[in-house]
């Protein structure tokens, strides 16, 4: 199976192409730049929103898996509203030009304020810039479903945890300042309940999705259960070593977080299941 994985060098990309290398499969990775990329991957860096016929450009992958996004963990840039029909456009010319499998990144945060379990009927409210392009983009693409025959998986990640400073997640932000020498981190009350999923769990999971056509539609990547966000992270600070201690209340909690959400995990069960 080939494989094209775009936003190949991000900080998910990285783990999702030495996933699906693990299971067999030829890889196609692209990006601004590769340098962080799996050798084992063909690696075809540039900018995708300028490639014509990117079908064929890119050699008729089988699947193609599509992680590229800018400032995923800012919520608030405009990059996320100013690139969304670039994404679309890409997309769409993929399809049209062939492309019979497509996998595509989302996020819990399309949901917006939700108390509970989130499955895929659950209504979505995006309440920032991120949810809001995310759940246009995913909109758009079951509509463009109605007129092209492919398969469709949207993936929605939750929490992912990983102990590397590349990326802006609150554990790679104590990664980054535990390893520069910082004795406390400032913190929210951190009462929040979240699901969270390690990120080698995550990235096995995405390339378990993409390279079956089974279980499709909107698909949870997560681990199923709630727990509080000062729980999980004092145990990472704790499994990975780290001499620093959180300063709770130092930030104040997003208005638009939940204070208790977490992933329907049914179907990627029957996908992990079923290998």
């Amino acid at each position: 199976m080939k494989v094209l994985v775009t936003g190949a060098n991000g900080y998910i990309g990285q783990g999702v192409v030495r996933a699906l290398l693990s299971k067999g499969c030829e890889v196609i990775a692209t990006d601004f730049n590769l340098e962080n990329v799996d050798e084992k991957a063909v690696k075809m860096p540039g900018n995708i929103f300028e490639i014509e016929d990117p079908f064929s450009y890119f050699e008729k992958p089988d699947v193609v898996l599509h992680l590229a996004w800018r400032d995923g963990f800012k919520h608030a840039s405009l990059n996320h509203i100013n690139d969304l029909p670039n994404h679309y456009a890409f997309l769409r010319s993929l399809i049209e030009g062939g492309l019979k499998h497509l996998t595509v990144l989302g996020s819990m945060h399309e949901v917006g304020f939700f108390e509970g379990s989130i499955n895929e009927n659950t209504p979505t409210n995006p309440q920032s810039n991120y949810g809001i392009a995310k759940n246009a983009l995913r909109q758009s693409l079951e509509l463009l479903k109605k007129d092209y025959d492919f398969v469709f998986q949207w993936v929605r990640g939750f929490y992912i945890v990983g102990n590397t400073e590349y990326g802006c997640s609150i554990f790679s932000k104590i990664t980054e300042a535990s390893k520069k020498g910082q004795e406390t981190f400032p913190f929210t009350t951190g009462e929040n309940q979240y699901d969270f999923i390690d990120y080698d769990v995550f990235c096995n999971q995405v390339a378990s999705v993409a390279v079956q056509d089974k279980v499709n539609g909107i698909i949870n990547c997560c681990s199923g259960r709630p727990m509080r966000l000062s729980e999980r992270v004092e145990n990472f600070i704790s499994e990975n070593g780290y001499d620093i201690k959180l300063e709770y209340g130092a930030f104040p909690d997003r208005p638009y977080d939940s204070k208790a959400i977490w992933g329907d995990d049914s179907k990627i069960k029957e996908i992990m299941n079923s290998k």
